[in-house]
């Protein structure tokens, strides 16, 4: 297993529309080790999920966690639907944008579809803080990156958040990761 380079925003890799994996080659050698590969990733930036997109590789790959009890899960060809029009406000970060905090809007319900490691399909119905950290993730399957739903005002850079805190949004934004911080680095 490799730990892998993140792609940070500007390289191209993050605006394209990943490719769907052809259930086939689930089992590849490939695709196995880049997955391991991403579990790696991950856990050495301490982040809550990766898409393959910020390893620079263009496939409907994630990883991620919903419950720190749970461990990290893997998602193949995910397809995400809100299942409400209520939305979350919560505080983002990104592996890919390294360094800045912004408070963003999403769905508080959604509805997931994907195939797992092994290639089986299954369904999960997502509340919370878990439905952000999905759509965020999913979102890098499709070119998207948190900065583009972010309210431009509440972007901040980590020591500036720490310091000063979420003005002026404290009062409407929820989600807190395990360090403390509104938000982790996704």
């Amino acid at each position: 297993m490799s730990i892998l380079r993140v792609a940070r925003l500007g390289h191209p890799v993050l605006r394209q529309v990943a490719a769907p994996v052809p259930p086939e080659a689930i089992p590849s050698p490939e695709l196995q080790r880049l997955v391991d590969d991403m579990l790696e990733t991950v856990e050495e930036y301490d982040g809550a999920g990766l898409a393959a997109p910020q390893v620079h590789a263009s496939v409907r790959v994630v990883v991620l966690t919903l419950d720190p009890e749970d461990g990290m899960q893997v998602w193949i060809n995910p397809v995400l639907t809100p299942l409400t029009d209520q939305q979350l406000v919560t505080w983002e970060g990104c592996l890919s944008v390294p360094g800045l905090r912004g408070a963003v809007a999403r769905p508080a319900e959604v509805h997931v579809r994907a195939l797992d490691r092994q290639g089986q399909p299954f369904e999960l119905h997502l509340r919370g803080f878990p439905a952000v950290v999905a759509q965020h993730e999913c979102d890098h399957l499709d070119g998207v990156v948190y900065v583009d739903r972010a309210d431009p005002r509440s972007l901040s850079f980590l020591e500036e958040y720490r310091r000063h805190g979420p003005w002026p949004w404290t009062d409407e934004v929820d989600g807190e990761d395990e360090d403390g911080d509104e938000g982790g680095e996704e």
